[in-house]
């Protein structure tokens, strides 16, 4: 049997990853694919949907609709994980309580992508085990939950886990340059942590020139999920790369929280709409294809991303894809167990970091700043220690304010004090 298995199914992204199922049914012949989700009323109806795809894309193999989690990972040889612990109520949560305090609330970085791990990690982690005990021998885990890269940190470092932290980020700034270049006849390198990267080499085929220069500020790396901001053309020549869109936070600070704080509602609450939205339409028995409104989510490119790496492993390809992987000696300047993002081969015996050249004193000193943070957040999320927890948003470039962290954080950990019972034990 081989199986796949997608766990949080009932999310409104899952028509794109069985989109991408269907794309790549010539290569990645999945005879059962189990579909997982806790929240059953929102399984039914995207898992609906999901199975009127399957069906018209001429999957002839079984499907699984459940909320039993041992029955969707046995025997299972790829795991899709894209889970939210504290659903879209405690992604807003997380926006608005930094916002109170000046600092930046978003789901993957600063403090609220501090309190989604705190959260994320410790379900992730049981995941884990649960994989190895239940799952086919040698199965992947390919994650896409949030935030992505220091989960990878977690699992990659504390489990002997096959396991690839993923991002539909890179494959849209690769995107992006190959529509200025009108080619996508070129090479690359791309160094960085998740949503703290830069494309920092760009040559077509057959030449030698780096482009990357010309590049930076033209080509758009825009996500969704990014209010898009100003970037002065001299740090682009201080810092010469193509920047994925998340800089934005770290390269124009004060402007990103004065676009949060004067927006109407936050990114969390447009995607309880958009998802409101786009459930109505899942809920239209006619409907037998991803609905283009799905693209408003901000996922895109992401089935591309997650299939086309399964796809890579099962049929030992050993190309290259940009995934969040340990270190091994690739970036001279972060450990080797330092979990990167970086260019990989990918096949069936693992992951295989490309070495990067670049050396730049910023990129060496934010990546090192925010790898601490990781770090830190790892362990405060795992043994529930506030002194962990307030050296952790201390160590993050976008807070790193006593003033301002240690009463947020006693606001955010007792707003989600349903998810983290390991910081209440002893009080």
């Amino acid at each position: 049997m081989f199986k796949a298995a997608i766990i949080g199914a009932g999310s409104t992204y899952t028509p794109e990853l069985i989109e991408g199922f269907i794309d790549r049914a010539d290569t990645l012949r999945f005879d059962n694919i189990a579909l997982m989700d806790i929240d059953k009323a929102g399984l039914d109806l995207v898992g609906g949907l999901a199975r009127r795809q399957l069906t018209e894309g001429g999957f002839k193999g079984d499907v699984d609709l459940t909320t039993d989690l041992s029955r969707a990972l046995d025997g299972a040889s790829f795991i899709f994980a894209q889970i939210r612990p504290g659903r879209m109520e405690g992604r807003i949560r997380d926006e608005k309580i930094p916002l109170k305090y000046g600092l930046l609330g978003q789901e993957t970085t600063g403090a609220g992508g501090f309190m989604q791990a705190l959260r994320t990690v410790p379900v992730i982690m049981e995941l884990v085990e649960d994989i190895k005990r239940l799952s086919a021998e040698k199965a992947w885990l390919i994650n896409f939950s949030n935030p992505s890269g220091i989960i990878a940190e977690a699992v990659l470092n504390m489990t002997d886990a096959n396991m690839i932290g993923l991002c539909n980020c890179a494959i849209n700034m690769v995107k992006g340059i190959a529509d200025v270049l009108g080619t996508h006849e070129f090479d690359y390198e791309y160094v960085g942590l998740n949503h703290l990267s830069w494309i920092t080499s760009v040559v077509k085929h057959g030449e030698t020139e780096n482009l990357v220069s010309s590049l930076a500020g033209k080509a758009d790396t825009a996500m969704k999920n990014n209010p898009v901001a100003h970037i002065d053309p001299a740090l682009m020549r201080a810092i010469p790369y193509v920047p994925s869109s998340y800089l934005n936070y770290y390269y124009a600070r004060s402007e990103q929280v004065q676009k949060c704080l004067d927006a109407e509602k936050t990114r969390g609450e447009i995607c309880v709409e958009i998802e409101g939205k786009l459930r109505e339409q899942y809920s239209n028995p006619d409907l037998k294809e991803k609905p283009p409104e799905l693209a408003q989510r901000g996922g895109a490119l992401y089935a591309t991303a997650a299939v086309s790496a399964a796809e890579s492993i099962a049929c030992d390809k050993k190309d290259l894809h940009v995934v969040a992987a340990k270190n091994d000696g690739a970036v001279p300047f972060m450990d080797d167990t330092d979990v990167v993002e970086v260019l990989c081969s990918l096949g069936k015996e693992g992951i295989v970091p490309q070495p990067v050249s670049v050396y730049n004193e910023y990129v060496v000193g934010l990546m090192r700043a925010v790898k601490a943070y990781e770090k830190l957040t790892v362990r405060a999320a795992l043994e529930g220690d506030r002194d962990i927890a307030l050296a952790a948003l201390m160590a993050h470039p976008l807070v790193g304010d006593i003033a301002k962290a240690a009463p947020m954080l006693e606001e955010m950990l007792e707003a989600n004090k349903d998810y983290l019972p390991r910081y209440f034990v002893n009080r």
